[in-house]
């Protein structure tokens, strides 16, 4: 998965950079709306789970699935303004990171402060190599890539953070300057291995459900719809409350020829949580497989929840258009 968060590092920063986000009222908007999508639901959850044993998982319904949401966009991108893409996918990402570092803080227990120096000093190295083009070519940046996986593995943070980290850390030009832009040769270079490859081995590998017993409802209905209610009305929620604040105090600014509605309906969407929901599922009740097999129920409900609903507050976008 390091490899896929480089790939979608790679398309984040070459937006920041030199395209739709560029500006900081433009950038600050999928920002500010991700941090409300992931307030929202937190407190949906906590309001269902507090004081509970269930409380440890409240980091499930935070994140969004980068993949599958960007999937759903793409049927739909004909019914939505297509700027919206990268708005979602930086949402996701920023998603990502911050559930990232919600396991880094409530969820590790070994963490190793000589992987973190470890780290740091070689993101300083890739960020000397940066400086000179003379250095700019693919072998090193792979060594400093897999040793910095290696340090970041070794550190107990996840480490597909590494990924992300290696695209930022990499140079990165405009048009004129592709014909020497490795991040941009890389980045198609990687994409049908995680489209095809990548991808598909994790959803195979992460999504079996174990039904040892069977449910005692409960005890377990709590968790099943704090994850559903977080994702599905927590998150198109707190995206929709958080990026309207941020555009009505001129902090953030809404993408550029899409309506408020298009935006609802790509908050709808990023109620699809997968890769990094059932990641903190298995690591937040590790050893009690009746609440992982439940959190991964639910996560697949909301899944189906969100994507049908998503599909039909656009083809109602469509036929108010066509009247």
């Amino acid at each position: 998965m390091a490899i896929f968060f480089l790939v979608v590092g790679f398309e984040i920063k070459r937006e920041l950079v030199y395209g739709k986000l560029s500006s900081v009222t433009k950038a600050s908007f999928p920002v500010i709306a991700a941090v409300g999508g992931m307030a929202l639901p937190a407190v949906i959850f906590t309001i269902f789970n507090y004081k509970t044993r269930l409380e440890i998982g409240v980091g499930i319904p935070l994140s969004t699935d980068i993949a599958f949401a960007i999937g759903v966009f793409s049927i739909l991108k004909s019914r939505l303004n297509k700027s919206l893409e990268v708005f979602l996918l930086t949402l996701a990402v920023v998603d990502d990171l911050l559930s990232i570092v919600i396991i880094g803080i409530f969820y590790s227990s070994n963490i190793r402060i000589s992987g973190i120096m470890a780290s740091i000093v070689i993101i300083i190295i890739l960020l000397i190599v940066r400086k000179y083009e003379r250095t700019n070519h693919m072998a090193v940046y792979v060594f400093l890539g897999i040793a910095l996986w290696c340090t970041v593995f070794y550190s107990g943070i996840h480490s597909t953070l590494s990924g992300v980290i290696l695209a930022f850390c990499m140079p990165i030009y405009d048009e004129k300057g592709r014909d020497k832009d490795l991040s941009y040769r890389l980045q198609h270079k990687l994409e049908g291995i995680t489209n095809f490859v990548i991808l598909p081995l994790f959803a195979f590998a992460n999504t079996g459900i174990r039904l040892i017993g069977s449910f005692d409802f409960s005890q377990d209905y709590p968790l099943m719809i704090g994850i559903i209610a977080g994702l599905v009305l927590g998150k198109p929620l707190g995206i929709m409350t958080f990026g309207y604040i941020g555009n009505l105090i001129k902090i953030a600014k809404k993408p550029a020829g899409s309506s408020w509605y298009d935006v609802f309906v790509v908050s709808v969407i990023a109620g699809i949580g997968f890769t990094m929901s059932l990641f903190i599922s298995e690591i937040a009740f590790k050893g009690a497989n009746v609440e992982i097999s439940a959190s991964k129920i639910s996560i697949l409900i909301a899944a189906v929840i969100s994507t049908i609903l998503s599909v039909i507050l656009a083809m109602m976008k469509k036929k108010a258009n066509m009247r």
